[in-house]
């Protein structure tokens, strides 16, 4: 059994998000996601449209996502590694080299990014700004 680990807000959750989830599924067996808490969220100065729970819910209908975790801290990934017997942590590649510190725990793989979309762009574009 491969377990995979990946971390994110995953508000107004888009193609882009699918793509990077089912690709990160498609790496091994079971796959985690850490997902930003509120709290999380406001230290990061990230607002997001959907509370928690909401966003939990709708991952949770993600055919590719087995478990979700709350994300509080950027610390956290370590131990959550640890924890959950992870063997490849993925990320988008926009996080290119942030994450590299954990290859001493797992392997660490940066996905390309899905052009064109993004949660930013959305929400504008539903607000009309774009």
């Amino acid at each position: 059994m491969k377990n995979i680990l990946t971390y994110g807000t995953f508000d107004v959750l888009h193609y882009g998000h699918i793509n990077l989830l089912q690709r990160a599924k498609f790496l091994g067996d079971y796959l985690i996601v850490g997902l930003s808490t509120d709290n999380f969220n406001k230290l990061k100065n990230k607002k997001s449209l959907y509370s928690f729970e909401q966003r939990k819910l709708i991952l949770e209908a993600c055919r590719y996502v087995d478990l979700i975790i709350p994300e509080e801290t950027w610390e956290q990934k370590t131990e959550d590694i640890k924890k959950y017997n992870i063997d490849v942590f993925v990320m988008g590649n926009d996080w290119a080299g942030k994450f590299d510190y954990l290859k001493n725990y797992c392997e660490v793989i940066y996905l390309p990014r899905t052009p064109d979309v993004s949660s930013s762009k959305t929400k504008l574009y539903i607000k009309g700004n774009l």
